[in-house]
């Protein structure tokens, strides 16, 4: 049975928080349950972690090297990255005024109602279970390309599965411990991240006995995807920046763990796609320059290109060893991916948006983590990879459907901010005149991605090549389609002018999530 938190229970903040945050919840109409034991560098650590350029970027290089080539790697990334600058900045400015666990979906609410505001949640919360999958399928394939070269293990779809079953489950018991350990995990993975890049960048550099000319680099072209249109090659190969940029509303699901949340979150989203892009990029052209035979990149034993290159450039020990050190990083941004998920059903349960609302937000006493929405992430995100068992561009499209779930999801809060303007007022972080044409520029490259995503990868279409990303996107919005019908009466996202203790969730016995016994 449900019941609103007792004073008696809630657990006192960390000393450092003023309070003023928690005022600044309240007037966003909510009561402040969870501990703010994140600073700025853990806020944006964990955006930086989630964005992994030790994941994204070397998960979909394999991609990249068939979907065009080098030239297309390299000179899409460049061309996306200030893209996405823009999309992330024009969300900051929108998270600084609403420094909430929902994120999105409370953007949307405020700035266009309520069904904007559920569609908005269902696709980010697709982004964000397709993201985890993406990710933790990933460290199953490094894992395994390790242990090829450590045991000569050849892996079958099935013990891939296994092994991403395991990671998972780590995930979400490490999770379940509490934001202390995720001030710890995510500040870690963040110099983990900066110094994996620079030690694998060095070593590409100094150690291989022959690198390749800038013009194979930037200029080598390469489509192994069946279809003739290089143009449409081209637009394909995007997929690997905007996938490896994306993630960074983590610092806006964060907020209510964060202290001066309002510019923290804000600026942890900003900073964390900038700082990626910068390292990602030069960590691209230095796998680049270090290919020794192309052929054998894309076909080799280990089937992780990245692997190949470092057994071909560097030798089979440093090879393993930067391995482990790429496999660390994916498991800190799996686990931060999980607990942006996390935050993300425990707030739109919180909200009324889930079947089974009443179960998925509840909050542990002890640790003061939804455990169940931790448990329903992890779930959920197995479900995604079953299509691994049969598919051979599984892979693909899972990271297809994180980006066509994250990308409209960031964009409809800045769409409506644009069409509504005299019903947003900025917060203490903002673009000022810059806001609207940033604003744009954002909305338009959403709107192209959303749709490339949708269009098949490989040609000729068979069951093994098919990209289920339209399948698995029609399935959330159908659900989110009949939830609607069936359940929106339960759903009520408090408005921002609501006085905290005054506003429709404690009038209906919502006002906070509930505690489970210990």
């Amino acid at each position: 049975m449900r019941a609103s938190v007792p004073a008696r229970r809630r657990r006192p903040g960390p000393p450092h928080d003023s309070g003023a945050d928690a005022r600044t919840l309240q007037s966003l109409g909510y009561t402040p349950q969870l501990q703010r034991r994140l600073g700025a560098f853990g806020n944006f650590s964990a955006s930086l972690s989630v964005i992994s350029i030790m994941s994204g970027t070397l998960l979909l290089f394999g991609y990249g090297l068939n979907s065009g080539g080098p030239a297309v790697i390299m000179w899409g990334w460049l061309a996306v990255g200030p893209l996405v600058l823009c999309l992330a900045a024009a969300l900051a400015e929108i998270t600084s005024r609403y420094p909430t666990s929902g994120g999105l979906y409370y953007m949307a609410r405020q700035l266009g109602g309520e069904r904007w505001s559920w569609y908005t949640g269902w696709l980010n919360l697709l982004g964000l279970l397709g993201g985890i999958a993406a990710q933790d399928y990933g460290i199953a394939t490094f894992t395994a390309a390790w242990a090829n070269l450590q045991f000569g293990y050849t892996p079958a779809p099935g013990s891939l599965l296994a092994l991403y079953a395991v990671i998972l489950a780590l995930h979400a018991i490490l999770n379940l411990f509490g934001t202390r350990l995720m001030n710890v995990l995510t500040s870690l993975s963040a110099w983990w991240h900066l110094v994996g890049a620079v030690v694998i960048i060095g070593a590409l550099t100094v150690l291989p006995a022959h690198h390749r000319s800038a013009g194979f680099v930037f200029s080598e072209f390469t489509d192994n995807t069946g279809w003739s249109s290089p143009v449409y090659v081209v637009l394909l190969g995007m997929l690997l920046p905007a996938f490896a940029l994306a993630g960074y509303d983590t610092s806006a699901h964060l907020s209510e763990e964060t202290s001066r949340a309002s510019v923290a979150a804000a600026r942890g989203i900003v900073r964390s796609v900038a700082v990626s892009w910068l390292a990602g990029g030069i960590l691209l052209a230095a796998l680049l320059f270090a290919v020794q035979d192309y052929a054998t990149t894309l076909a080799g034993p280990t089937g992780v290109p990245v692997a190949q290159i470092f057994l071909d450039a560097l030798g089979v020990a440093v090879a393993k060893a930067l391995l482990l050190v790429i496999i660390v990083a994916q498991f800190l941004c799996g686990y931060a991916v999980t607990a942006s998920a996390s935050r993300m059903i425990y707030a739109f349960a919180r909200d009324g948006a889930l079947p089974g609302s009443t179960y998925w937000q509840r909050v542990s006493r002890r640790t003061a983590v939804p455990a169940h929405a931790v448990r329903l992430a992890v779930g959920a995100a197995f479900v995604l990879a079953l299509p691994s068992l049969y598919s051979t561009t599984a892979f693909s499209a899972v990271t297809a459907i994180s980006v066509v779930g994250f990308t409209p999801a960031y964009a409809i809060p800045v769409l409506l901010r644009l069409r509504h303007r005299d019903r947003f007022t900025p917060g203490p972080w903002h673009l000022g005149r810059w806001s609207r044409p940033i604003g744009w520029v954002a909305v338009v490259w959403a709107a192209a991605v959303t749709v490339l995503f949708l269009l098949p990868q490989t040609s000729p279409v068979t069951g093994t090549s098919f990209n289920y990303t339209p399948v698995a996107v029609a399935v959330a919005l159908g659900m989110a389609a009949l939830w609607w019908r069936v359940g929106r009466r339960s759903y009520h996202v408090p408005r921002s002018d609501s006085p905290a203790g005054n506003n429709q969730f404690q009038d209906s016995g919502r006002s906070s999530a509930a505690i489970e016994p210990p």
